[in-house]
């Protein structure tokens, strides 16, 4: 019985480290797809303010 004891104890901590790792990878995706657009929008926007004043000349 001991032994099922620490069985279990083992299975379950090395089930939470990897419910932990994979909450660190899915954070770290979302935070590069926003970081991602984030720069997208912003080289969108200069390239329309670029093409704006070059109409203007």
């Amino acid at each position: 019985m001991n032994n099922l004891i620490l069985f279990f104890n083992s299975f379950l901590s090395y089930l939470l480290l990897f419910v932990i790792m994979i909450a660190l990878v899915v954070a770290a995706c979302i935070i590069g797809v926003k970081l991602r657009k984030s720069r997208d929008a912003k080289l969108q926007a200069e390239a329309l303010l670029e093409e704006e004043e070059a109409a203007e000349s």
